[in-house]
């Protein structure tokens, strides 16, 4: 049984006083795929959010989706809005015939502060190109012109291309879709467990060299910058820790596949309020409990400010974001097979 109240994950300490706390949920894969750690309600249906990005691109590039390396990256990123990325949604529509017009994403500014800042001064304003899911959109309305299907429609659940995502989330995750709604990019969003989500992350990392799954996983450990952004905390990670999958998505969603040799650890975690800052070292500290990090012989090479958020007072740092003190260390499986 799920359990009904999940547990403080993340504390905010400020000059040694508590100041806030997370709750949220996680859940760890061991090598062999068993579940290692289970913190709060991680069988419970959550939206990922942008963490379902890698298995869309695997349902696109099963049916005809003609990318590969960065434009892949792209096509399952939450990009910064940076002028490579916007470039690349540019060549994804120009290859397949189509203009920005063709995008059903929201106009919005680059997430990254100096590319947003730089457009602002240009005279520039919020387009289609720079919101941060123009990738996935491009990528669907790539796929739509590959298929033969509508293109005008390409965001509405009935829609041939969204039946085919939600059917290869299903069949990724192990999992019914729970419930769908609308992503704030406009495209249809299903919910699934955290359970889920970190066994489809697994079988992405496990696949065989080509297969789709595989090609998804490559292009975004290869081209990192283009999933997230240069100074994002996703890239920043799968910089530091080769073999390392990580893809976060909104209000607090993380999910991650580490591969070691043969041996591939998974998790996913879901931040209940939805903060951002507390989901990095909660990754951190489910891959360090899981073993994963240091096995490749490098050691654990994870930058100390993505573990342990340091707290700004003043012109000096004086506390840290950091996962509970002893919350994360080795516990015994209640879970059996994920």
């Amino acid at each position: 049984m799920a359990d009904t109240v999940n547990p403080v994950l993340v504390e905010v300490e400020r000059s040694g006083f508590v100041e806030s706390r997370h709750r949220g949920a996680a859940v760890g894969l061991a090598a062999d795929g068993r579940c290692a750690m289970r913190l709060g309600a991680v069988d419970v249906p959550i939206f990922p959010r942008s963490a379902n990005k890698p298995m869309q691109a695997v349902a696109m590039l099963r049916h005809g989706l003609p990318l590969d390396g960065e434009s892949l990256a792209l096509a399952a990123a939450s990009h910064s809005g940076e002028d490579f990325h916007v470039e690349g949604v540019r060549r994804i529509l120009a290859a397949a015939g189509l203009a920005a017009d063709a995008l059903r994403c929201p106009a919005a500014w680059p997430i990254d502060e100096h590319a947003a800042e730089r457009l602002m001064r240009a005279g520039g304003r919020r387009t289609r190109l720079h919101m941060n899911c123009s990738g996935k959109h491009a990528a669907m309305l790539a796929t739509c012109v590959a298929g033969g299907w509508p293109i005008e429609s390409y965001t509405a659940p009935g829609h041939p291309l969204q039946v085919e995502i939600r059917r290869t989330i299903e069949e990724l995750t192990g999992e019914k879709v729970a419930a769908t709604g609308v992503d704030g990019c406009g495209a249809p969003l299903f919910a699934v467990s955290l359970t889920g989500v970190a066994r489809a992350f697994r079988t992405l990392v496990r696949a065989a060299p080509g297969s789709p799954e595989r090609r998804v996983a490559d292009a975004m450990r290869r081209h990192p910058e283009w999933t997230s952004g240069t100074g994002r905390d996703e890239r920043r990670l799968m910089s530091a820790v080769p073999g390392l999958l990580v893809k976060s998505g909104a209000e607090g969603v993380d999910a991650f596949a580490f591969a070691a040799g043969s041996d591939v650890f998974a998790g996913a975690l879901k931040i209940e309020d939805g903060a951002k800052r507390a989901r990095t070292p909660v990754t951190v500290a489910l891959l360090r409990a899981l073993g994963a990090l240091g096995r490749t012989g490098t050691g654990d090479l994870v930058p100390a400010e993505l573990a342990t958020v340091p707290l700004p007072g003043g012109d000096g740092v004086v506390g840290a974001v950091r996962p509970v003190p002893g919350l994360f260390g080795c516990q015994e499986s209640r879970a059996g097979k994920a």
